[in-house]
């Protein structure tokens, strides 16, 4: 099991022929986590964007543009178009958002000619490592499900152990989080939760071990839960944390990304092919990181 996001770059640097394909790279984060992969060897790129805006920001990189593949087009929605298609057609693997509104982006990546739709619902998935844990912790969905349904949970559960599994990790122990760790009608995430669990232990969600409602501090610390009398496979050893609506889910990231000293990772999933879709918050580690990321698990 793939436990630090040095092994996850190593593993990521076995495939120095994936190809990421980059929608409006004309975006200076991007292009700097762009030299950051090329200097320890992972990954191609295909640029699609504005030549003129990518040379510029290039040379205040270090980024040779001469050992990479640049497909000019200023227009950012036609970018978006183009660089999904070099997905959609197989000519590239892994898909990154560059300086385009992210409803643009989604409206390439849907797009019903070239588009990259599977049928599946497109979830967010970021990984976690701090150095209170000895392993990698999953949290889906803070960026892309607004109020997930009952089977969206599903999906989104089966999104986020597809990318452990990648990783390695065979059996992640899914939390359902919710404030409280009983069953209370007047709190759907918990009945939702309790739901999951059952599904879970009846074979309907498998290749997991999915258990709630778990507060957060019994989800992942073994002191908390033995304190609060929470049993269970689950409690205090969870690599996937299930966030309960995109509210917790968004603030469970930016808390971690500005409160705490950990290392992350995201990509969405759910289509035909990874997808790098960075914050504006994002490190240049953390998209170096979201980039090894999306294509160990392409």
């Amino acid at each position: 099991m793939l436990a630090t996001f040095d092994e996850v770059v190593a593993r990521a640097k076995q495939r120095p022929s994936a190809k990421v394909a980059i929608a409006a790279a004309q975006d200076r984060d991007v292009l700097e986590a762009v030299q950051m992969a090329r200097e320890i060897g992972m990954g191609e790129f295909v640029l699609v964007g504005d030549e003129e805006l990518i040379a510029s920001m290039a040379s205040q990189t270090g980024l040779r543009l001469s050992d990479l593949e640049v497909l000019h087009e200023p227009d950012p929605r036609i970018a978006a178009l183009r660089a999904v298609e070099l997905v959609s057609s197989g000519q590239a693997g892994i898909l990154m958002k560059g300086l385009i509104p992210t409803a643009d982006f989604l409206r390439a990546v849907l797009n019903k000619e070239v588009g990259l739709r599977t049928g599946r619902l497109l979830s967010h998935v970021a990984v976690f490592k701090s150095p209170r844990y000895d392993r990698l912790i999953y949290m889906t969905d803070g960026a892309m499900v607004v109020a997930p349904t009952l089977q969206d949970k599903v999906q989104i559960i089966q999104n986020a152990i597809g990318v452990a599994h990648k990783l390695e990790n065979e059996m992640p122990k899914v939390a359902c989080i919710a404030t409280v760790e009983v069953v209370n009608p007047d709190m759907p995430e918990t009945v939702d939760a309790a739901a999951l669990a059952k599904m879970s232990d009846r074979g309907q969600i498998s290749g997991c071990i999915v258990d709630g409602p778990l507060g957060l501090d019994n989800a992942v610390c073994r002191e908390s839960a033995e304190h609060k009398g929470v049993g269970g496979p689950v409690a205090g050893r969870a690599d996937i944390l299930l966030a309960p609506n995109i509210v917790a889910g968004n603030v469970i990231y930016k808390t971690l990304v500005y409160f705490g000293q950990v290392e992350t990772a995201a990509v969405v999933t759910g289509a035909r092919a990874p997808i790098v879709l960075t914050s504006r918050s994002d490190s240049p580690e953390a998209r170096l990181n979201s980039l090894a990321l999306a294509i160990a698990t392409s």
